[in-house]
């Protein structure tokens, strides 16, 4: 059977757009699984202001962290994750201020902290009896991920958005780290 110029064009055009959408599917399915796509940590403390205030997607768990960072505070680190696929996402920002400043921020904080720990990190904190998850040490300047026992960990607020028979699945909290002998501070707000 002969077939028409139509007809063999129309399938060349076919097959044609086929393969390429076969050939531009797989690029974007690889792109989007692809291990080197993992999300960035950015510690850049230029970027402060625009995590604050507008990549952080809750702004009422980081309205206890400062404003704005004072340019003259040399020793301020921050460690922000948007998260990647299933990952948490995390905002800390650490720095120094006066001793009168830290023992004012602690006492502050401890008069509206929900929970108290000493040190630690997040998996320590949970598995205590009535504990809830906080956050891991990620500004520290060590590889070292829990806070020293000179860390108090105060924290602001903890919900638990896990189901049944699966508790702190999923969640967000927020709170500070502070030692009064280094006169440190970390902010941190945390989604898993």
């Amino acid at each position: 059977m002969k077939r028409s110029p139509f007809i063999k064009i129309a399938m060349i055009v076919l097959l044609s757009l086929g393969s390429l959408g076969i050939v531009g599917g797989s690029f974007f399915l690889r792109k989007a699984f692809s291990s080197t796509s993992q999300s960035e940590i950015i510690t850049d403390t230029s970027r402060y202001r625009e995590i604050r205030n507008q990549l952080w997607s809750d702004g009422s768990e980081v309205k206890h962290f400062p404003h704005e960072i004072p340019v003259s505070n040399k020793g301020v680190r921050i460690s922000y994750s948007p998260g990647f696929l299933q990952g948490g996402s995390y905002f800390q920002v650490r720095l120094k201020q006066s001793p009168d400043k830290i023992q004012k921020l602690l006492s502050q904080y401890r008069n509206i902290a929900q929970r108290k720990y000493r040190g630690g990190d997040t998996n320590d904190h949970a598995n205590l009896p009535n504990g809830v998850p906080t956050t891991f040490f990620y500004t520290s300047d060590y590889s070292g991920e829990s806070f020293p026992a000179t860390y108090e960990i105060l924290v602001l607020n903890a919900q638990d958005k896990g189901s049944p028979g699966f508790k702190w699945n999923h969640g967000d909290s927020y709170g500070v780290a502070i030692d009064s002998s280094a006169s440190e501070i970390v902010y941190w707000a945390e989604k898993w």
